[in-house]
């Protein structure tokens, strides 16, 4: 079931809540996170932190959000996204200024967890904004915007961070006092926009609330649910642990900040261009875990092949892991939604259960992977590329949910 077309029922006005949803995706989401790994170098000369310490606070992000994604999602569908987005990118903004004050390892690891605290239910909420206003094959292309603006954040985070706005602004902490300001600004435009088409269905009303219990229990029992929890858990771990410590790591071997920098961005860029196509193409083959299966298997390739490349193999590792990282998470939140018994009305609370699964591994992946770096600078990588295969055996018990386009 879904919204009915007509720009009486608010056909047009969708458009623009995609728009908000991409701005919160890129500026309040993507950039404040992805500017910490650039950001990392310089953090760790003036807090003095060890390359362990920085993995920690890097991994505090995920721990944080293991606590309450699933509480977000829960919220999303109890009282709906505009709500939850209204107080979730206010509350983030104010938690990311609390970053800038940070003066040593525990302060810095305090605000950080505060941080990803507010910011992962900001995550649920937008997915629950994407299912209230878009169904049937616009779905997959709302995802896709959503997945390729978080891209494009993620991007332009590491490209400019540590390199325009920290000597622009004059440190790392007027960095995270910008983005924080930026992040208030943006919970207003949500406060201002409607909740929902003024024509809808009843099952996606965001009036007609879900009770909590309820909605987890609908999903716990769900096994599909646990499976692609699994999924997203390998491919995730390996992702974050790569990206938090790939640019430290280029430093370390003799790389400029800029050139470090630059392939972080380039991994970003490579995502952003790919997310679209590859959500559009998992519509066209009308199969969702065939392109998850060959998402996450380049993952493992390019992540890889970093342990054992250097100068230009890094460039082509970078963009090999990079095309489909955000892809895999478009169509992942694709076929959460379009599980039986999910749907709009469980969607928060669905991917509120599979992130809560992922992100276990997502916060001690970094410090796991960053502590082998004392016995070779490039066994990270294999460690994290493992964790990624290990998770394609779950693709085994998947069973597919895509449809044939007419």
């Amino acid at each position: 079931m879904g919204i009915v077309d007509g720009k009486s029922n608010g056909s047009n006005y969708r458009w623009y809540i995609l728009t908000l949803i991409a701005l919160t995706s890129a500026l309040v989401f993507a950039m404040p996170t992805m500017c910490m790994p650039v950001l990392f170098k310089e953090i760790s000369k003036d807090l003095n932190l060890s390359l362990v310490q920085i993995g920690t606070v890097w991994g505090t992000i995920p721990l944080s959000g293991a606590f309450v994604v699933l509480i977000g999602g829960l919220l999303a569908d109890r009282f709906g996204a505009k709500r939850m987005l209204t107080a979730g990118c206010f509350l983030t903004g104010l938690a990311g200024l609390l970053r800038g004050l940070s003066d040593n390892f525990f302060t810095l690891s305090a605000t950080m967890f505060l941080y990803g605290l507010v910011m992962t239910v900001v995550a649920p909420g937008m997915i629950k904004a994407c299912s209230v206003w878009f169904s049937g094959r616009r779905l997959g292309l709302a995802n896709g915007v959503l997945s390729m603006s978080m891209g494009m954040g993620f991007m332009v985070g590491s490209m400019i961070s540590a390199t325009i706005l920290s000597p622009l602004l004059g440190s790392w902490r007027n960095v995270l006092f910008l983005y924080g300001a930026v992040s208030v600004a943006i919970s207003f435009l949500w406060l201002l926009s409607r909740s929902a088409p003024s024509n809808v269905y009843s099952s996606t009303d965001s009036t007609n609330t879900v009770p909590l219990r309820q909605s987890l229990s609908q999903l716990v029992r769900n096994k599909r649910m646990w499976i692609i929890g699994l999924i997203v858990l390998g491919q995730i771990s390996c992702v974050q642990g790569m990206l938090g410590y790939l640019p430290v790591y280029l430093e370390d071997i003799g790389w400029t900040p800029a050139s470090a920098s630059g392939a972080l961005t380039t991994f970003h860029a490579a995502s952003t261009i790919a997310t679209v196509p590859i959500a559009l193409l998992s519509d066209r083959l009308g199969s969702r875990k065939v392109v998850l299966f060959t998402t996450a298997l380049m993952t493992v390739i390019g992540v890889g092949l970093l342990s054992v490349t250097t100068g230009a193999g890094v460039w082509a590792a970078v963009v090999i892991a990079g095309l489909v990282r955000d892809g895999f998470m478009a169509v992942q939140t694709t076929m959460i939604i379009e599980t039986k018994g999910v749907g709009p009305v469980y969607a928060g609370t669905a991917i509120g259960l599979v992130h809560t699964i992922s992100r276990l591994g997502e916060c001690v992946s970094p410090p796991i992977g960053n502590s082998l770096a004392g016995i070779n600078l490039r066994l990270p990588f294999v460690f994290w590329a493992a964790l990624a295969a290990a998770a394609l055996s779950g693709f085994y018990f998947l069973k597919d949910t895509g449809h044939k386009l007419r």
